[in-house]
């Protein structure tokens, strides 16, 4: 008795796994086609305004040319040693140092105990928050505008009432002692209102049950901010001190408008510094050099304070 010969199994031929991963990518591809469509004209702008702009930042702090006809010469590293030996280019990062933490500070401190007050949404809250946000609508340059007029010496709205208190008063933007402390009211005017918009969001973030267990336990309101509201408030601070931190450098329309960087360059920040070297000076290598500094600065302090809120939501 012979055993039965197995029969042959019918061979399929499989495609090969490179087949395979082109044929998913063609696929992928299709679907998302039309997106990048859509994408095209702002990847667009953003090649050519943002990137292409870099680029030519970064090729102009190390070239140099004496005239706006005359041949590039390359200088290497010159320019930047020329801006960090410039005392101009030391007194604007400081003007922008004591700036930043001026109305950075203040500003979020209003935007917190604003977004506080405010945190209950009913028709009274609604009002004052849309009051409270209404200076960030107004442009930079029509507020600098209303603010010059308030701090005009002798006839300007402040000054009037206060010469009704005191005999002398002060020359709010004449004064190299006080005018960059003048300029940074209107900047605090104008962002606290945008920030309390993230601390309202923040806020609807804190467990509400955890609130009123703390409440029944007998936690007063100042024992509930410190120990729940301020922590859960922590990624909030740090954005909103990123978001702060830039608005000071790169918001100068006020500082055009109001000072021109007097007097005695006590009002001069950074961006303006880079203003006068690329359009009154026609120092492009150095208005570069500027450029990529403060890019550099920001760009260190942004990835320091990301990262320290990554490590903040990562940790125990």
């Amino acid at each position: 008795m012979s055993l039965a010969e197995p029969a042959a199994l019918p061979i399929v031929a499989s495609a090969p796994p490179r087949l395979h991963i082109v044929r998913r990518f063609s696929t992928s591809f299709k679907a998302s086609l039309p997106a990048y469509l859509l994408l095209l004209p702002s990847l667009v702008f953003l090649a050519l305004f943002t990137y292409g702009a870099m680029g030519r930042v970064l090729v102009d702090a190390l070239y140099q040319r004496a005239t706006p006809k005359a041949p590039l010469r390359f200088v290497g590293l010159d320019n930047i040693s020329a801006v960090l030996a410039d005392p101009a280019f030391t007194g604007a990062v400081v003007n922008n140092l004591v700036y930043a933490i001026g109305t950075a500070v203040p500003s979020i401190a209003l935007a917190l105990l604003f977004a506080l007050a405010l945190s209950r949404t009913s028709a009274v809250t609604s009002v004052l928050r849309a009051a409270l946000f209404l200076p960030v609508l107004i442009p930079m340059v029509a507020a600098s505008a209303l603010f010059l007029f308030i701090f005009l010496p002798n006839v300007g709205l402040l000054d009037y009432y206060i010469g009704r208190l005191l005999p002398v008063v002060p020359n709010w933007l004449g004064d190299s002692d006080i005018a960059l402390y003048a300029i940074m009211i209107i900047t605090i005017w104008k962002n606290a209102g945008y920030y309390m918009l993230f601390f309202l969001a923040g806020l609807q973030a804190v467990p509400e049950d955890v609130m009123e267990a703390a409440h029944l336990d007998g936690a007063g309101p100042l024992m509930r901010l410190r120990h729940i509201i301020l922590p859960e408030l922590k990624p909030t601070f740090l954005f909103v001190t990123v978001i702060a931190t830039l608005n000071a450098v790169t918001q100068v329309d006020h500082v055009f408008v109001m000072t021109k960087g007097g007097p005695s360059n006590s009002t001069s920040l950074v961006l303006f510094y880079i203003y006068e070297q690329a359009v009154e000076h026609y120092d492009i290598g150095k208005a570069s050099a500027a450029t990529l500094l403060t890019l550099a600065a920001l760009m260190g302090l942004t990835a320091l304070s990301f990262r320290t809120m990554a490590n903040r939501e990562g940790g125990p």
